[in-house]
């Protein structure tokens, strides 16, 4: 029979197993005090409907908020850097909440205005998780406004980055374009229908005169606006002394136009649905194609991990200070958690520093007075001083970003789609030209109409429709599979890779999580309640894993406590003695090698066993990497040290380069060093001490556990997840290459068709008429059914990954 002790509790707020069964209000259990006080908080104001819209919708609060976090919001200098309106009676401000998740968050944030009455409305935006918060300042402030998000679980996120960077506004020209040119394109293919029947005796005259003038007169904003976009990118290419997509088109377009204009003033039809219709298609196409993920950002660097000020001691008091405002000389107090924002020397404290975000190095390092730190570390264990021997734009970390080798890279990539299109301009100029030649012996009044109809019908269209309307649908594939890519041009990169390159930490182990096993005498249930009792003393990873290993919710108190820096920890726990750390500190006599990390364990000054510990790698890693050595050469690049080693290589197999102790410097200079001998590089990482190899790359993918959080720089971002379907991302990619050729084939066909009519000077209004839209709708309707086969066979692969998962273990 089941007793109280056996059922689990989960916590009414976030839905978290409650360890502690003692916090409870109104026959509600809570796993901590945090949760507890934003019930109370809601409750108090009525706002409990937040429960009734999605179960347990909270997040969990047991990691409290420094009371004095945002008090650099009430620096004049800082509000009007983060504020985007303000005037007498209101206030606005954009934040960025990354615990936005649900109906139910909507529901809170939008009645923010009774909790705070300074508060007028909020706007979420939930795809890109942000709230645009309108207050008034008479009655509330720029930090009460944050804290009271805080108070109930949405902590804002505030970078540095929010300071030096202004967000590009949204593109609305090529949508009004586009509006422009669809509304001109329709009613000039309703005023051109009486000239398919000219001849039938059935149209007036007069009525053609004027029709065919109001379409020249609905051609002008087209030509002169909406085809805006495909003039600059030509001009831009020809600038550059390339010849790309555009140019054929733009030529396409000045023909068609000034072709049509001579045929009006001559009581001619022209080709102005021709024309508008070009415009139309290949700005829908551009649309798609230039369509990004704006609730990603492809472009971090160090300043989007930065928090905005940092706590300065001034005459022994702490004033918040903005960090551009950190000289060299200043002393920080960096406070527990907290990432460390410039190179500094510690004058107090002891710290246990985490560079695993900018080295690699999965395991924490102790520092004591007088020893550096660099930035980019996350002190993990209470409170330090340093006293800055570098400003934060000067800084080690800093520098990672502002190497000589990624500020001059050029653009090293050209798509196919260009080269083809180049390919196929010179060869229409060469028909015009020959067909120019012909006629000028001939007959030298069809040399206009052959040449001009050449020009016309041979248009590039099809092409550039079927790479755009493929790219985007691919994109939008990828994306439902948690590949989110910069552009189309990243799909042809993935597709053309011929060597991949693995960081370690992060990306092929998970952040969380790690293997534990224990050698030695058998403890008992209550010998593990007491070893717990003692690891949970400590914050330091090792300790915390032991703690999750022991599984135990009884925790007893520790007496005389010590934690030795690089040794271990001990303290009396029931009346025993227990000792953790390392083999001098235990007393081994032995020291075991093992992969990972080796702790022993002893009681009452007898050795009792160890605990060896290492990272946990991904679900589905190994049959990934598998199916990659039978088709590409890998590579794994690590900040950690190499005791992973002996694992790490029967995991990816003899053939590949496993390189340990890396640092950013060597990671990047390995990607060049591949790239010389002429390999296209994926780099897949998910630090910023991956940033510089990330950026090198041909392809470079940054791994994250959330796709709106902390990434570097990177081509695209890939929930972790998905990594073991990796493979077909890449068959995916290479499958877009073979529609858009396919697609390329078919209107070939129809510019041929065109061509025949063309060079003998006879293409009447309604055979453009009829070929123009016929090429267009049919190719995007191609590559449309194409795309989502392919898009169905990796969903396919989907489910069968799932399945592998529930029923084989890794």
């Amino acid at each position: 029979m089941a007793t109280y002790s056996d059922v689990q509790v989960t916590c009414y707020h976030c839905g978290e197993d409650c360890h502690n069964r003692d916090i409870i209000i109104q026959e509600k259990t809570f796993c901590c005090e945090g949760c507890k006080l934003v019930y109370e908080i809601l409750n108090q104001h009525d706002l409990c409907e937040y429960y009734d819209l999605n179960n347990k919708p909270g997040v969990n609060q047991r990691i409290t908020v420094r009371k004095d976090k945002f008090a650099f919001l009430e620096d004049e200098k800082i509000q009007q850097q983060l504020v985007q309106f303000r005037d007498e009676s209101q206030t606005h401000v954009n934040f960025y909440i990354p615990h936005i998740h649900c109906s139910s968050c909507l529901w809170l944030l939008e009645n923010l205005h009774r909790l705070d009455k300074g508060i007028q409305r909020v706007t979420v935006n939930f795809s890109k998780k942000e709230a645009v918060i309108i207050f008034s300042e008479t009655q509330t402030s720029l930090r009460r406004v944050a804290e009271v998000l805080t108070a109930i679980g949405y902590e804002p996120y505030i970078s540095l980055q929010d300071l030096q960077h202004k967000k590009p506004g949204i593109k609305r020209h090529l949508i009004y374009q586009l509006g422009v040119a669809g509304f001109c394109f329709g009613n000039i293919m309703l005023l051109s229908f009486p000239e398919y029947f000219t001849g039938s005796g059935h149209t007036d005259a007069g009525m053609n005169r004027l029709f065919r003038y109001l379409n020249l007169v609905l051609a002008l904003p087209v030509f002169f606006y909406s085809a805006q976009v495909f003039f600059k990118s030509a001009w831009s290419g020809l600038k550059h002394g390339f010849l790309n997509i555009d140019v054929p088109i733009v030529l396409a377009v000045v023909v068609t136009f000034i072709r049509s204009v001579v045929d009006v003033t001559q009581g001619q039809a022209g080709y102005f649905d021709s024309m508008s219709g070009i415009v139309f298609f290949m700005l829908i196409g551009r649309i798609l194609q230039d369509k990004t993920y704006q609730g990603l950002s492809f472009d971090r660097d160090y300043t989007a991990y930065f928090p905005i000020a940092v706590s300065v001691i001034r005459e022994e008091k702490e004033v918040p200070t903005a960090l551009p405002d950190i000289k060299t000389g200043d002393t920080l107090l960096i406070h527990n958690n907290e990432l460390v924002p410039a190179d500094g020397i510690i004058v107090r404290g002891k710290a246990l520093i985490d560079y695993s975000f900018v080295t690699g190095e999965a395991t924490p390092v102790n520092k004591s007075v007088g020893e550096i730190i660099y930035a980019g570390g996350r002190q993990l264990e209470g409170n330090i001083e340093i006293l800055t021997i570098k400003e934060v734009a000067q800084s080690y970390l800093t520098s990672l970003w502002n190497r000589d080798e990624l500020k001059n890279k050029e653009e090293k990539h050209v798509s196919f789609v260009h080269l083809l299109g180049r390919n196929f301009t010179w060869v229409v100029l060469l028909i015009a030209a020959l067909s120019a030649t012909y006629w000028g012996f001939h007959d030298p009044s069809r040399i206009w109409p052959a040449v001009t109809a050449i020009l016309i019908i041979a248009c590039p269209c099809a092409l550039l429709l079927a790479s755009s309307f493929t790219n985007g649908h691919i994109l939008r594939i990828l994306s439902r599979h948690h590949l989110y890519l910069r552009n189309a041009q990243a799909i042809e990169n993935l597709a053309n890779t011929t060597h991949i390159v693995f960081d370690k930490t992060g990306t092929l182990t998970g952040k969380t999580g790690s293997d534990v096993k224990y050698y030695g005498d058998t403890l008992s249930p209550f010998q593990e309640s007491l070893i717990a009792s003692l690891a949970k003393q400590s914050t330091h990873p090792l300790s915390k894993a032991i703690a999750a290993y022991c599984n135990t919710t009884t925790l007893t108190p520790v007496r005389d406590f010590r934690d030795v820096t690089g040794k271990g920890v001990c303290g009396w726990v029931e009346g025993n003695f227990i000792r953790m750390g390392n083999a001098e500190f235990t007393g081994a006599h032995n020291k075991e090698e093992a992969d990972g990390s080796i702790v022993y364990l002893s009681f009452n000054d007898k050795l009792t066993g160890l605990f060896t510990i290492h990272n946990n790698y991904r679900s589905g890693i190994r049959p990934l990497l598998k199916q990659l050595q039978q088709q590409y050469p890998l590579s794994v690049l690590s900040g950690d040290n190499d005791r992973e080693a002996m694992n790490l290589r029967r995991l990816m197999g003899h053939e590949t380069a496993l390189l340990f102790e890396q640092q950013p410097a060597d990671k990047l200079a390995y990607i060049i060093s591949l790239q010389q001998q002429g390999k296209k590089v994926m780099m897949i990482g998910d630090g910023l001490n991956d940033a510089g190899a990330l950026k090198q790359s041909d392809i470079g993918i940054s791994l994250t556990e959330d796709s709106n959080n902390f990434t570097p720089a990177s081509d695209g971002i890939l929930e972790a997840g998905q990594l073991p379907l990796l493979l077909s991302f890449v068959q995916l990619c290479k499958a877009n290459k073979r529609i858009i050729l396919a697609s390329f084939i078919l209107s070939l066909a129809y510019n041929i068709t065109g061509l025949y009519f063309a060079v003998q000077g006879q293409l009447s209004p309604l055979v453009a008429a009829i070929l123009m839209p016929a090429s267009s709708i049919s190719i995007v309707l191609m590559t449309y059914l194409l795309s989502e086969w392919q898009g169905k066979k990796l969903a396919g692969k989907v489910l069968g990954e799932m399945s592998d998962k529930n029923h084989i273990p890794d």
